[in-house]
């Protein structure tokens, strides 16, 4: 057998693998902190409370790892994982740190918007923290 010729590479090959191999390609499109912004498809008489609680909202993803913070609740961190991608639907499954779980379906507008729906047509926009 012959010799490696460039040892030096060794130590760089394990950090390639863990770098690009990991995750799904939503997750890589998610990551980042998200910002809650707006509503969508509530009741006039909803509205103004209603984005006021969206503009509390943030969700921040770290490869498979969530941080959802709601207004006047404390921060959440847990798991996610894509559950199935249709087009622009992302359905993520979610493990808190206790073990339950729960999932919840986005649009993925753009690398800048995303919308987490909400069910009966309504949804949050979210758009990336800079």
């Amino acid at each position: 057998m012959k010799p490696l010729s460039r040892p030096w590479l060794l130590p760089i090959v394990p950090m390639l693998v863990i770098s690009t191999g990991c995750g799904h390609p939503v997750q890589r499109s998610l990551e980042g902190r998200w910002l809650g912004e707006a509503v969508e498809n509530f009741q006039d008489s909803q509205l103004a409370a209603a984005t006021g609680w969206a503009r509390g909202l943030s969700f921040e993803f770290a490869g498979s790892s969530a941080t959802i913070a709601v207004p006047a609740e404390e921060a959440r961190t847990g798991r996610y994982q894509v559950g199935s991608v249709h087009e622009s639907d992302v359905r993520l499954n979610f493990t808190s740190k206790d073990g339950k779980t729960s999932t919840a379906l986005f649009k993925l507008d753009n690398d800048h918007s995303i919308r987490w729906m909400l069910g009966q047509g309504r949804a949050v926009v979210l758009r990336r923290d800079r």
